[in-house]
């Protein structure tokens, strides 16, 4: 709990997430005959425009350094809050990582964080210039993609809101001092954050046993055992069983190979990116099912690898990817239970 470091640097990468959207505005100024007489990249920098004004105020030079140190911009992260509105069940994990080291991550707590950028110019056309490059992209957000996790390689694509939008004139000073158009951008990026991320050391679950009774009481014997493992859907290994002797349509459901011996009615195969379900076999041709396990019927042709979906494969199931479900039913007539300790009937 409390106590435990970590530190993903998520409000970080949002407060540079959201500075990198503003770094490449530019302002333009126009000869008579329409070319360009200067480009020039505005400023950008972090923390309060307040402060950087004053600092011009301060300088003797003031109404001579103005054309130089104006236009800029300025951002800040202003507030951080919760949001309730996204909220999930707080006891609800997900598993990430790898096949081999597997992480238990709890499902992230939603925070708005505020943002303020600041734009100040000594020219309102400079203002226009600036303001017409951001606003378009706002329809009122705008996503921005953030590897907020990168020990789990969690992305999330960040929506930054914009709020509102204030516009000010300083006219403060002598009447010879030029004045500073200021306009306040406020931002809502909906960020989320991460707690401590735990090593599963109980590793995934590889099997599920069901024991069902012929009544309620503590001593009534069991009678079925439902069990159920992960089945690939696809071939891992590229196994490579045989081949094909004879191109296949794809509305043919009956194959040619080379040699049919290793297989039943009932397996798995892979040609290609189909899979197929064994019928019937007679002699090294196959009755199948075209395109199951969400794979479409495809055209093959003579030479073609048949690979075998064996449980080789769901041994190798990655951690993430799709799979089915090895089904069996036994039956008892004793008065043995499962214990989960030591993994016996007893």
């Amino acid at each position: 709990m409390l106590g435990t470091y970590f530190y993903h640097e998520i409000i970080r990468k949002t407060v540079i997430g959201f500075g990198t959207l503003f770094n490449n505005i530019e302002i333009r100024t126009k000869n008579s005959d329409g070319t360009f007489a200067q480009v020039m990249k505005v400023p950008l920098a972090y923390g309060p425009m307040s402060k950087f004004l004053a600092l011009i105020e301060q300088q003797a030079t003031y109404k001579n350094r103005v054309a130089i140190t104006l236009p800029r911009m300025s951002f800040e992260m202003i507030g951080l809050s919760y949001d309730p509105s996204r909220k999930t069940t707080v006891t609800q994990t997900f598993q990430s990582g790898n096949q081999s080291t597997p992480k238990k991550v709890y499902m992230p707590v939603p925070y708005n964080i505020n943002f303020t950028l600041s734009i100040a110019t000594k020219q309102n056309d400079d203002m226009l210039q600036i303001v017409e490059q951001i606003l378009p992209y706002f329809q009122p957000s705008l996503s921005v993609t953030i590897n907020l996790v990168s020990s789990i390689g969690e992305k999330k694509d960040v929506p930054i809101i914009l709020d509102s939008i204030t516009m000010a004139t300083d006219y403060e000073g002598n009447f010879e001092d030029r004045s500073t158009i200021i306009y306040n951008l406020n931002f809502t990026a909906k960020s989320y954050l991460f707690g401590a991320i735990a090593s599963e050391t109980s590793g995934l679950i590889k099997k599920v046993d069901v024991d069902m009774y012929s009544n309620v009481h503590k001593s009534a014997p069991r009678e079925i055992r439902y069990s159920a493992t992960p089945r690939a859907v696809k071939d891992y290994n590229n196994d490579s069983i045989t081949n094909i002797t004879e191109d296949v349509d794809i509305n043919e459901t009956i194959i040619s190979l080379n040699d049919a011996s290793t297989f039943s009615v009932d397996d798995y195969i892979e040609i290609g990116s189909e899979t197929m379900e064994i019928v019937s076999i007679d002699g090294n041709t196959v009755k199948v099912k075209r395109g199951v396990e969400g794979t479409g019927p495809q055209k093959h042709y003579i030479g073609d690898a048949v690979n075998a979906i064996t449980a080789a494969d769901d041994a190798l199931i990655p951690l993430g990817d799709d799979f089915g479900f090895n089904e069996t039913m036994s039956f008892f007539s004793d008065f043995k239970s499962y214990n989960p300790v030591t993994g016996e009937d007893i």
